[in-house]
Formats: C-alpha cells, sequence, structure tokens
C-alpha cells in the first residue's frame, strides 16, 4: 500500500515529494479557507480541484506574528486566514497491511506555531514505527479562539471554538482520507504538546470527536485553559475596543478589517488581561453549552469524555523556558502571590513551604511552572484514569548544556526525543558538553513507549496504568525508573487549591 506519491483523496489527486525513506504532502487543504465571509465561521468543506494538486512545498501558517512562524534561522513561514492544511508523512516502503495514524496538534499558546517547523516533520517517527504521521494547522489568536458570537447579526454569523473546530474537521479529514495514504483510519492517536496538549483534552471532551480517534497522548498541558460564555464574551468586547470599533460597528469592523488589525487588537488585549491577571490566559476555548458543552476537567472527572486510553504528563521544570524567554506566566513571587489571590491563606501558605526557598527565583519558577502545568495536569490523570487506562510520566532528562543554560528538563525539551531530534545540527549542540548517550537512550525509550501505544493502545509492558491509589509514573531520565507518587508533598500542598481560574473570574 502506498508506493506512489500521487494520491487520489476524497477531493482530488495530490501529488507529494518522494524523500530517501519517507513520502511526503505537504499544506493539504482540509477544510475551505476561512476568508471573506467564512471569517470567524465554522470550517466549510474542502472544494474539489481537477488536475493534480502540488502537494511539495508548504503554503501558510495561521495568522500571527511572524516571530511564531519561524521555522529556521531568518527563516519565515508567509502567514494567511487562508490556512486550514496539514501534512502526512510515510515510509517510502509499501505495506501490505494499514499503518497506525499519529496526528500531531502544534503549541504555542494557542497564538504561535507551524507544523511547517522541521521538528514535526515526523519522518523519523514514521520510519522508525512504520506509522503515517499528520501535522495540521489551525485558527490561532484573534481568528481561532476569541469568541466573537455576541456580535452575530442574521446576515453576518460568528461562531465559537473555531480553532477546536478547525482541529475537528482535520480529523474528519483524516477519517476520510488516511487509508489512500497507507494509513488506517481505525487506528488513530491524536497526540500534542503545551496548547496541543491542551486540545487533545478539549478533543476528549468535544462530542462532534466522537469515534475520530482511539488514543491520546497529552504532553504538558496547560489543561484548565478554559473560559466560560461570560468571560469569553468579556474578553471579546475588550479586543473590539481594542480594534477601535463600537458595539454597533462590530460586525462590519470584524468582517471589513484586515487581518493584521484584529490579530494586533487582540494580542494587546491578550497582553494587558496577563498583566493584570497573573495565570490566566484569555484565548483558549469556551464552554459554550453547544460545541464545548462542558469544562474539559469536569468532564474527564465524571467520565463524559472520550473512555479513549491516555497518556499524560509535563517536565521536570517546566517554568523555567518561559522565565528565561517568555515572560509572562507567574513564574515570579509577585505574579505567583497575585495568581493565588482570594484563594485560603492556609492552603496558599502550605504551596510556599513545599518549595524550599521560596521566594527565591528557582523556588518561584518551580512553583509557578507546577501551578500552570502540572497541577491541572494532576487533575487530568487523576480524572480520566477513574474511566479509561491513563499512563503518567514526567520528563527529567536534560544533557549538561541545559543545566548549564539554566533550564533544565523544561517545557518542550521532550519533543526533542518524542521526534527522534537528537541527530539534527540542534540535538548536537545541545550534547557537544555531554549527555548524548542519554538522549539516544530517552529517545528509545518514549518511541518505544509512544509507537507501542499507537499501535495497541497500550505502552510497554513496564509502563503500568495511573490510579489514584497508586499514582504509578514513568520519570523518562537516563536511566528511567517508575515511582508512585512523586512529589508528593507538592501534590498534597496544591490538592485543596481551588484557583480563580479565567472561567470563574471576570475578565
Amino acid at each position: 500500500m502506498v508506493a506512489s506519491t500521487e494520491i487520489r483523496t476524497a477531493d482530488g489527486v495530490v501529488r507529494g515529494q518522494r524523500g530517501r525513506r519517507v513520502l511526503r504532502w505537504r499544506s493539504l487543504p482540509y477544510a475551505a479557507p476561512p476568508v471573506g465571509d467564512m471569517r470567524f465561521r465554522a470550517p466549510g468543506p474542502v472544494r474539489p480541484w481537477t488536475g493534480v494538486r502540488d502537494a511539495t512545498a508548504f503554503r501558510f501558517a495561521s495568522m500571527q506574528h511572524r516571530d511564531g512562524a519561524r521555522i529556521g534561522p531568518r527563516q519565515f513561514q508567509p502567514t494567511s486566514e487562508d490556512c486550514l492544511t496539514l501534512n502526512v508523512t510515510a515510509p517510502a516502503q509499501a505495506s501490505s497491511t494499514p499503518r497506525p495514524v499519529m496526528v500531531f496538534i502544534h503549541g504555542g499558546g494557542y497564538l504561535m506555531g507551524t507544523s511547517a517547523l522541521r521538528l514535526y516533520s515526523g519522518s523519523r517517527l514514521a520510519v522508525r514505527g512504520d506509522v503515517v504521521v499528520v501535522t495540521l494547522n489551525y485558527r490561532l489568536g484573534a481568528f481561532g479562539y476569541v469568541d466573537f458570537g455576541e456580535f452575530a447579526t442574521p446576515d453576518r454569523p460568528f461562531e465559537s471554538n473555531l480553532g477546536l473546530r478547525d482541529q475537528v474537521a482535520a480529523l474528519r479529514w483524516v477519517r476520510r482520507n488516511i487509508a489512500a495514504f497507507g494509513g488506517d483510519p481505525d487506528n488513530v492517536t491524536v497526540f500534542g504538546e503545551s496548547a496541543g496538549a491542551h486540545a487533545v483534552l478539549a478533543l476528549l471532551a468535544t462530542p462532534d470527536a466522537a469515534g475520530l480517534f482511539h488514543r491520546a497522548i497529552a504532553q504538558s498541558p496547560p489543561a484548565d485553559w478554559t473560559l466560560s460564555t461570560h468571560d469569553a464574551r468579556a474578553f471579546a468586547r475588550r479586543c473590539l475596543d481594542a480594534l477601535g470599533a463600537t458595539t454597533a460597528e462590530a460586525a462590519h469592523a470584524l468582517s471589513d478589517a484586515s487581518a493584521n488589525e484584529i490579530r494586533k487588537a487582540v494580542e494587546r488585549t491578550i497582553g494587558t488581561v496577563m498583566r493584570e491577571q497573573p495565570g490566566s490566559f484569555p484565548a483558549c476555548p469556551v464552554i459554550d453549552g453547544d460545541y464545548l458543552p462542558r469544562d474539559p476537567l469536569a468532564a474527564l472527572a465524571d467520565g463524559s469524555a472520550h473512555r479513549v486510553p491516555l497518556i499524560i504528563g509535563t517536565c521536570r521544570d517546566e517554568g523555567a523556558l518561559f522565565a528565561r524567554f517568555a515572560d509572562r506566566l507567574p513564574t515570579r513571587p509577585d505574579r505567583l502571590r497575585a495568581a493565588l489571590a482570594g484563594s485560603d491563606e492556609e492552603i496558599v501558605s502550605r504551596i510556599f513551604d513545599a518549595y524550599p526557598g521560596f521566594p527565591e527565583a528557582k523556588a518561584a519558577i518551580g512553583a509557578g511552572g507546577d501551578y500552570v502545568f502540572w497541577r491541572p495536569t494532576l487533575t487530568a490523570m487523576e480524572g480520566h484514569s477513574r474511566h479509561a487506562p491513563t499512563y503518567a510520566y514526567r520528563y527529567d532528562f536534560a544533557p549538561r548544556a541545559l543545566h548549564l543554560a539554566g533550564v533544565g528538563a523544561t517545557h518542550a525539551t521532550d519533543l526533542i526525543p518524542v521526534f527522534g531530534a537528537g541527530e539534527t545540527p540542534f540535538g548536537r549542540a545541545i550534547t557537544a558538553a555531554g549527555g548524548r548517550r542519554g538522549l539516544q537512550a530517552v529517545t528509545r525509550q518514549f518511541q518505544d513507549n509512544w509507537l507501542e501505544f499507537a499501535r495497541t493502545g497500550t505502552p510497554l509492558p513496564s509502563w503500568p496504568v495511573y490510579t489514584a491509589a497508586r499514582r504509578t509514573t514513568l520519570l523518562i531520565d537516563h536511566p528511567t525508573r517508575l515511582e508512585n507518587d512523586p512529589d508528593r508533598a507538592k501534590r498534597l500542598a496544591w490538592r485543596d487549591l481551588h484557583v480563580a481560574t479565567p472561567s470563574r473570574r471576570a475578565i
């Protein structure tokens, strides 16, 4: 199955590119371009074409600041609203049986990122695991995660959760078409990192995604990034103010303003909200009672989420990356105190005591990273483990260069072993001072587990399921080991905290 680069999809014929070990198809449309009257609308069906569509080059990234679409040194992918495309990578060697499919959703805070990033190519994963890898773009920021529904008119509807709807549309495309590329539509694993991991959890709670994937992997999800309809609309009004439009002018302004004008207005508003309310993030999925009827964490806990096997975990030093390079999260003592304002003082005191040295910088960074990532991830894994097989991990490995840089096993460093990037120039650079063998071992550990999970729904037999009784967690390091309830004191310190998350505080 599949030795040719010319493939007939449900919408037309596409021609990809043959590499030494893989076949690649780039920027395949999975929905109609969301432009003109389709701006701020749910994704529409692909428009069929005649002839052969060239799929050998990337087209556009989603609308975002240019730096977010950086794909190499002094290389930036052009951005456009016309961005609803995906990429397919498959082993060049034909197979007599359909291959498992792994669909990756990139991170970037729902504001930035692109599937064209070389790291996400999936070539090494496809060859090593004999799988088909799909990566996708989805609408970001202003165009994917702001709910302008309040300003809809009979002639100009606006819909919510557009980025989430895009991801479902991409999975529907996979369902319809992936067999033509040698993939098995009945064996699809969706996986993502950071905001992409949150998207995975949101998909678990989205009724429209039922049956479109069969296993899920969430790497470092900021698992409570959701807004109530009330707060989403309050945020949308502030975005409209930043655009310089009144409520009466809203439908006209949102339809006629340039994409960059809207993007800049929303990004300014996001920055203001995050400064006013540390720990909040207002551009994210909306609990609209319709497309996303429940908060994903609540759906995981009560079993109304899709009951598919789940791998979920975080990195040991999540906050260090942000403290060093993207200083917006509550990784400083003042911001963390502000994020916890209104919470029980005794509980807050216990949290600070769990990080020796607080409010010193290192302790504050650890606590702030855990607040955003580990704390809600614990809630997600505990909830889902009551209803479906769940496997918990923590990524602890960091070569010497990352320790010297002060970031350690920080956010997103687990992508290097997952995609087998240790032998790239970047991978060789971070192991130049030591740790190459360790990274090779960690890469095998990650990929062996991720690929076995994609094939069968369970990782390697050495990794037991997570339960609330034992909390067995795979600590991925050199060497990798199992531990029951790692960082128990910190977990107990966070346990009773009821955070005033964006879905519970007025924006």
